[in-house]
């Protein structure tokens, strides 16, 4: 199943593809599909090569009118292509499998109606899943699709979705037709697309700066119509059309935009050519908070982006996916905080990618953000914190490097230069020098190929009268990442005013380089309340605070003016508890004693993630269980004073059912479940009734009764998930045993219900639970990984090891493991380094804490 680039620069050397010509025929049953291939393309005279094709059986290739043996050239996987001519003609006739996995075509039956629903995940080597493919970015077509489904079915791919054409009854007696749709422009195959089912929408349209008419469609699942904001989407999408056309210089590419919900999506949404999908998570049955809403609206606008970086210009190879998304990260931030609602999303950014990028850039398996990417097995285990967070923010340390104007200048050129072709990275930094003058060949050296994150604190001197005489920055690295890098940044001095809240004084953008810069500009100036450097955070870097400033903003954290120098006053925090450098119950009352001032739905998002973190993983052991009891009694009290209905009590009543372990506590969650107890402006709809029961279920106070009867009330996707991962959290040897069966040894559950049982499994208040598991686990995973596509394997080997199990002797385990793995284990090797790297992390913290 692995494709080498090396294979994939001789291939792409010796073919150039001109278009395919898919027939899919989508009613042969529950398992497989009819699939049939065309493909049009040139090579080297006498050449040999190989098509991909993950294949059920294979009845015909077809090669320049030979009738080649399926069963000489055909493995399932590829299919061998001698003797090329100048100019050739394939057709492959097979039969493919429906997946369950979210990759290739995905097949999902709603439980509410029993309808089917299908739709593809290509990237990154799927489409070979779908039909007999070049599956390469850099070869690429076009491509027509004709597509056999029941008729009372929408059909919707990259072309606009043709008017269908009644046929002969399937073999079950059901009504057929045919979509024939028009030819794409050239595109990679990882970005086409088929959505098909008797999904519904709602149609809309955008015009764009030259006048041009776009067709807009959102759709869903007919059960979930009902809670579709499709206006919402709408808006979101106008603002992202106008701002990115605007930007980019040039209109968007493609006949029509469509935006999907489906079922069971492995990630947040792809970007496929005018039909992206999306996460139907994100559309809302409940009350939800604001953080999600904002993360819904930047996911939009991300995909929106890639239709002209990404999808209009492609990158050659996998080595430049940190650029395909963090370019699009990038932009979906901007965009949102100029031209939408959501104008604090530079915040957000700080608080939830930042963060996830500083933690994967700490881990022994951190790489430079260009990746060498040897093969595809190096780019499943690469969508990582890099690609995405470190990336987008070492991108907005380049614009604020090269500066605004002149970035989008040198991206409008790009785009003009490159339409349709694939690129290199070196084909933007070309454009970037040239608009903005800056030789980029160091930056890109120090900040684009060596790894690690750097750390900035200040260094100052006050005379008696309180005025600075000198300050500098330090920059420092870590002894295993030791380059330093050029940064623009800004220092902000901050002092309590006469209302008691902290606002900037005084603001010094600088260049920041080695390992001490001076800032003679500050000399002078009064020691403020507050310094802090990366202010409004330009810079990638970790921040310590100098101790007055620290004193000040233990104090004082809720009341800065601002969200987004709170957040990095936050971040600073974080770091300094899991670095060990701060006790961890000192980051628990730091949190607890300023969250309910917080403003930011994110940020309480993030704080209240990092509190569960903090409590489960970093607590000293024989504090533990009092803090985290402690911890929720707070977080109730907060959630009974916070206004009635706003989306800090929702947050702080969602934490606490998580946290909740004590007798009253429990008591106080079965209250809030049957109506006996009631909070002003809560309203306990269906979704948050699974939390509170999963708190029961996991407290010991509601079992597999009480999931099933929920369960026939909500007998939808959504309640199927939630009561796998209720049932899996019954704290009972039997209910484990269980669980561990379902997820392991048989392994036939989907991508979300397989997902859904491993947070429940490790959703235990009593971790001896987990104990029986885990040698259970290091002598499972190598068949994991060997016998499930990525995704599942990864689901459990990461969501399945016993992190709770915090002691020497997982860490010791772990090591005799890796010790024994085969060389040909690198994303197996990755991902159990990454684990252990948690507990060791963890044993530090703890021992911080104790001390």
């Amino acid at each position: 199943m692995n494709l080498t680039r090396a294979e994939a620069r001789e291939r792409a050397d010796l073919i150039a593809v001109d278009s395919y010509e898919v027939e899919l025929d989508l009613t042969r049953g529950e398992k497989v599909f009819g699939t049939t291939t065309a493909v049009k393309f040139t090579a080297t005279p006498g050449s040999s090569t190989f098509i991909d094709a993950v294949t059920d059986a294979v009845q015909s290739v077809t090669l320049n009118g030979v009738e080649l043996d399926p069963a000489e050239v055909s493995d399932g996987v590829r299919i061998q292509l001698p003797d090329l001519a100048a100019d050739n003609e394939l057709l492959v006739v097979a039969e493919a499998p429906y997946m369950n996995t979210g990759e290739g075509l995905h097949r999902f039956v709603d439980p509410v109606d029993q309808e089917v629903y299908l739709y593809t995940q290509f990237e990154v080597p799927d489409s070979r899943r779908m039909f007999a493919v070049f599956e390469q970015p850099d070869l690429k077509a076009s491509f027509t699709f004709t597509v056999i489904a029941p008729s009372h079915w929408d059909v919707i791919s990259n072309s606009p979705t043709p008017v269908r054409v009644e046929t002969i009854p399937g073999a079950d007696g059901g009504a057929r037709s045919v979509w024939e749709f028009t030819p794409t422009p050239r595109l990679s195959s990882y970005v086409t697309a088929l959505i098909a089912g008797p999904y519904q929408s709602v149609r809309s349209e955008v015009v764009s700066a030259d006048g041009k008419v776009t067709p807009l469609g959102v759709f869903a699942r007919k059960s979930l119509m009902q809670y579709l904001d499709a206006d919402n989407i709408f808006e979101l999408t106008r603002q992202g059309f106008e701002f990115f056309e605007a930007q980019f210089g040039c209109p968007y590419p493609f006949e029509k935009y469509d935006q999907l919900f489906v079922p069971e999506f492995n990630a947040g949404a792809m970007e496929n050519a005018g039909a992206v999908t999306i996460l139907e998570g994100y559309v809302f049955r409940s009350k939800v908070t604001d953080a999600q809403v904002e993360r819904r609206a930047i996911t939009v606008l991300h995909e929106l982006a890639h239709m002209w970086f990404g999808d209009l210009v492609t990158m050659r190879w996998w080595n430049d996916l940190w650029l395909n998304e963090s370019f699009a990260e990038y932009m979906s931030h901007l965009a949102a905080v100029e031209n939408t609602a959501f104008d604090h999303a530079w915040t957000t950014f700080a608080s939830v990618e930042k963060s996830w990028a500083y933690r994967q850039d700490q881990l022994p398996t951190t790489h430079p953000i260009f990746a060498e990417i040897n093969d595809l097995e190096d780019v499943e285990v690469n969508f990582d914190g890099i690609t995405y967070a470190k990336g987008a923010s070492v991108l907005r340390q380049l614009v604020a490097w090269v500066g605004p104007e002149e970035f989008m200048s040198g991206v409008r050129e790009y785009f003009r230069k490159h339409a349709w072709q694939n690129t290199e990275l070196s084909d933007l930094m070309a454009e970037l020098e040239k608009a903005s003058g800056r030789d980029l060949d160091e930056w890109g050296r120090l900040w684009l190929e060596t790894a690690g994150v750097n750390t900035l604190k200040p260094e100052l001197s006050v005379g008696p009268d309180g005025k600075i005489t000198s300050f500098a920055i330090l920059q420092s690295a870590t002894e295993g990442q030791p380059t330093l890098r050029p940064h623009r940044l800004a220092v902000g001095f901050y002092n309590l005013n006469g209302s008691g809240k902290l606002e900037r004084v005084h603001r010094e953008e600088l260049d920041v380089d080695g390992g001490r810069t001076d800032v003679p500009a500050l000399a002078g100036l009064a020691q403020p309340d507050l310094i802090l450097l990366n202010d409004d955070d330009l810079a990638y870097a970790k921040v310590r605070l100098d101790p007055a400033s620290l004193a000040t903003a233990t104090a004082h954290l809720k009341d800065f003016g601002q969200s987004l120098p709170r957040t990095l006053v936050w971040g600073s925090a974080w770091d300094a508890a899991r670095d060990g450098e701060t006790p961890a119950r000192g980051y628990v009352e730091l949190i607890l004693a300023n969250i309910a001032e917080e403003s930011d739905s994110s940020v309480i998002l993030v704080q209240l993630r990092q509190l569960a973190t903090t409590l489960n993983f970093y607590v000293a052991a024989e504090h533990k269980e009092a803090t985290a009891v402690a911890a929720a009694d707070r977080l109730w009290d907060l959630a009974s004073s916070v206004p009635a209905g706003s989306d800090a009590q929702l947050q702080f009543v969602k934490s606490y059912a998580l946290l909740a372990r004590s007798a009253s506590q429990l008591d106080t969650v079965s209250g809030l479940l049957e109506g006996g107890l009631t909070l002003e402006g809560l309203a306990v709809d269906q979704d948050l009734r699974w939390e509170l029961i999963t708190s029961l279920v996991a407290g010991g106070r509601a079992g597999q009764e009480q999931i099933d009867a929920e369960l026939e009330h909500d007998n939808t996707a959504t309640g199927q998930n939630a009561a796998a991962l209720a049932t899996a959290a019954i704290p009972t040897p039997e209910a484990k045993a269980a669980a561990w069966a379902s997820i392991v040894v048989k392994g036939d559950l989907s991508n979300a219900l397989q997902g859904s049982a491993v947070t429940g499994f490790t959703r235990v208040l009593d971790t001896s639970l987990l104990e029986p598991y885990a040698e259970k686990y290091f002598d499972a995973v190598p068949g994991i990984v060997k016998e499930r596509t990525h995704a599942l394997a990864q689901q459990i080997v990461v969501g399945l090891y016993p992190a709770q199990l915090t002691t020497q002797a997982t860490v010791d385990r772990t090591d005799e493991f890796l010790a024994a793995l085969p060389e040909d284990s690198a994303a197996l090797r990755r991902m159990m380094l990454e684990n252990r790297d948690g507990v060791a992390r963890a044993l530090r913290a703890r021992q911080a804490d104790a001390g």
